[in-house]
């Protein structure tokens, strides 16, 4: 079901997503560089009191402002346990928020990390937001109304060869054969394309994939909230959001790949052979 709400419905909840994610930029840039506790969380990667504060804040904002909705949260979601999660079908608004995204970054003083923020209801997203609080650039997109960067409207780059492409990517080292698939998918596209980046925050990757800037993106192992609202900021930029097999992306996906609708399905196409050729005996 392709669910649009009307634009000013959807235009108050931006504002109220907006005016939480300033709360949560004030909190990320007044711990910047002066962290006191930082936490590893094992697998699930590292968490500070920025990252915690920041949730709070954006939390209690979101949901005094919406009232009846509901939130997945990456600290959270840490705190409960909880490992999976599925696509909200009913007619509860979800926030989906990762409070600090590049934390890694974030600890050491690298001023690539973001605030991702989207909103979800009947299994579609409806908005996304991508605050990267240091470079004072804001992302973000409505549903059937375009995505924009402070203001400026976004367009994914017309690049149609892996040759000419500027590509981004993480990588997951606590999965050895994780690990090994992703070296094997890298070590083709760092011969092929013209260079390849690893920001370390995956909504920032996306952002730069809806700005034109990485022509493509590729990583596995990701969670709802460190994509929700990169995948509706790249579609509504115009461009095509994938799983490794070539499915429409979700964000309870376990792979990503994003790009310009030409470049994506490039990438989709190697990726699919490589990951099959590391998976046979």
């Amino acid at each position: 079901m392709n669910l649009i709400q009307s634009p000013e419905s959807l235009q108050q909840k931006l504002e109220i997503g907006l005016e939480a994610t300033r709360l949560g930029r004030q909190v990320l840039l007044g711990y910047f560089k002066k962290l006191k506790h930082v936490e590893d969380k094992f697998h699930e990667g590292l968490v500070s009191e920025a990252d915690r504060e920041s949730e709070k804040v954006m939390t209690d904002y979101l949901l005094k402002h919406l009232p009846g909705s509901e939130m997945l949260g990456e600290e959270s979601a840490y705190l409960s346990k909880q490992k999976e999660f599925k696509k909200n079908s009913g007619s509860v608004p979800r926030w989906i928020l990762d409070p600090l995204d590049g934390t890694t970054n974030y600890v050491h003083g690298m001023p690539i990390f973001c605030i991702s923020l989207a909103l979800e209801e009947q299994g579609q997203l409806q908005l996304g937001i991508i605050d990267v609080p240091v470079l004072n650039e804001i992302y973000t997109a409505v549903r059937g109304q375009g995505a924009f960067v402070n203001g400026e409207r976004l367009q994914v780059s017309k690049t149609s060869q892996i040759e000419k492409s500027l590509l981004a990517t993480g990588f997951f080292g606590e999965d050895e054969p994780a690990l090994q698939e992703q070296l094997k998918v890298f070590t083709f596209f760092v011969r092929k394309a013209r260079g390849i980046r690893r920001a370390g925050a995956a909504a920032y990757d996306l952002s730069q994939v809806a700005r034109g800037v990485f022509d493509g993106y590729w990583e596995k192992n990701l969670k709802p909230w460190d994509v929700a609202a990169g995948q509706i900021i790249v579609e509504e930029a115009g461009g095509k959001v994938l799983t490794y097999d070539g499915r429409t992306h979700n964000p309870y996906e376990n792979s990503l790949i994003a790009g310009n609708p030409k470049m994506a399905d490039l990438i989709q196409s190697s990726v699919k052979v490589l990951v099959e050729s590391v998976s046979k005996p």
